[in-house]
């Protein structure tokens, strides 16, 4: 089992749900987030941001779905930033579950 999670700009949201979709991950969280980027952070998030402080708002999607499906999404994903490139592309990661409690 795989958690997938997704960072995208709120108006990228129905392209991710269908994504998911088309690569049988159909059932997903999926919460409102507001990014922010001050030039002082180093961490992961610092390349999803854009420079300033500026702030955005985004979306959180996650779900827990197999390790095949997540492979799919996630090139599918990377296909799609290819096509319709953006200052905002659509960012993916695929963390592995190694215990559950069902």
């Amino acid at each position: 089992m795989k958690l997938f999670i997704i960072t995208c700009l709120k108006e990228s949201f129905q392209t991710v749900s269908n994504l998911l979709k088309r690569n049988q991950i159909e059932v997903f969280s999926a919460t409102d987030v507001t990014g922010f980027k001050n030039n002082q952070a180093v961490e992961l998030a610092a390349a999803w941001f854009a420079a300033g402080d500026e702030k955005f708002d985004s979306m959180l999607v996650f779900s827990f779905t197999t390790e095949q499906n997540a492979t799919n999404c996630m090139t599918a994903i990377k296909q799609y930033n290819m096509e319709a490139p953006s200052s905002f592309p659509i960012r993916a990661f695929i963390i592995p579950v190694d215990a559950t409690s069902y």
